[in-house]
């Protein structure tokens, strides 16, 4: 699991799009399992990497329709794990009509931080070797980010990770840190061996306080 630190604009979110080929790469590779994306057929390789980004998109239908994103196919049984795994479980059980209850477009029945569970049962549905969440809780309390971060753990398990992050709290999860200065790898290290080395930019950055955000 990496967490991808960097304030605004230090590329970021573009080397994830590089990654996932929204956008493709003019010069150099990047690869996923040894493999040069460019390689792989694009349907092939979305289906191998999942991403949650800050916006989640909700549309006018059930739950079950935002959820399997109106493929019929999935069966309840895999909707309701999904859903147990990202701890709404509780949540589906309070609604009147279960999975087959209305969401608004843009939310309705759903908080902030339900709305980024639904986002992670998503892609616990798709089962990709590869998540990234880009800043999934930027917009969220502590408390709210804390239940997410529980979440995410259950995701991740057997799975890679890539966590983009501005609030430092978010990454303490993590294995190792990378972080970006305009397009740059400045450094790069695992989490225990850049926060006891007091030289490290992200040593120092914790010193500031783990409640505190990259702008």
């Amino acid at each position: 699991m990496l967490g991808l630190l960097g304030r605004t604009g230090s590329g970021k979110t573009t080397l994830t799009r590089l990654l996932f080929r929204l956008y493709e790469a003019q010069s150099g590779e990047v690869r996923l399992d040894g493999v040069d994306v460019r390689d792989y057929r694009i349907a092939d390789l979305r289906r191998r990497i999942g991403i949650v980004t800050q916006e989640v998109h909700l549309f006018q239908g059930s739950v079950r329709d935002n959820l399997a994103l109106f493929d019929s196919e999935i069966e309840d049984d895999r909707l309701i794990e999904s859903l147990r795994v990202v701890g709404l479980q509780t949540w589906l059980e309070t609604l009147p009509d279960g999975l087959d209850t209305l969401v608004q477009s843009g939310g309705g029945r759903l908080s902030g931080g339900e709305a980024q569970l639904l986002a992670f049962a998503r892609v616990y549905l798709k089962d990709p070797g590869l998540v990234i969440l880009d800043e999934a809780s930027s917009r969220l309390d502590l408390a709210t980010e804390r239940r997410l971060g529980e979440a995410m753990e259950r995701l991740l398990e057997g799975r890679t990770g890539i966590v983009i992050a501005h609030r430092l709290s978010t990454v303490e999860r993590v294995d190792e840190i990378a972080i970006l200065e305009e397009g740059e790898l400045r450094e790069h290290g695992s989490y225990a061996a850049l926060t006891q080395d007091p030289a490290s930019r992200f040593s120092r950055l914790l010193s500031a306080g783990l409640g505190d955000e990259l702008e």
